[in-house]
């Protein structure tokens, strides 16, 4: 058995998007660098899994998304509005959770609080944007 790899969220670094390989949309990058939502990498791979923290302000939308691994996305502080395709809305706040199948699409926005979360994946996923 291995040894744990811990993380602590105040010595990871933040990523730098523009160095990403499958960076998201340039302008949602430009978006993100003007209104401070940013993101820290965790686990990348250690045990399996692949996880990162993210915190974005009031009104941040991530537009309609998918990515190629199942995800389970954790709210740790604040809410969104998340929407999934065709379904309605769906209001998220602080220790609500959603687990997502790889390649199903969907996009939020952030509260009037903003929101800080963590997702965790078994896989490096890619994202396609639409």
């Amino acid at each position: 058995m291995s040894e744990p790899t811990f993380f602590p969220l105040e010595d990871m670094p933040w990523v730098d998007e523009h160095k990403q390989a499958n960076a998201a949309p340039a302008e949602m990058i430009a978006a993100a660098e003007r209104s401070g939502a940013r993101r820290k990498k965790l686990a990348q791979g250690e045990c399996g899994y692949f996880s990162q923290y993210s915190t974005m302000p009031a009104g941040f939308e991530v537009p309609a998304h998918s990515h190629s691994h199942n995800e389970l996305f954790i709210i740790l502080a604040g809410g969104c509005s998340f929407h999934s395709g065709d379904d309605a809305p769906r209001e998220l706040r602080a220790r609500d959770s959603a687990a997502l199948a790889a390649g199903k699409e969907y996009g939020f926005v952030c509260g009037p609080e903003g929101m800080e979360f963590i997702v965790i994946r078994p896989g490096d996923a890619d994202s396609s944007f639409r």
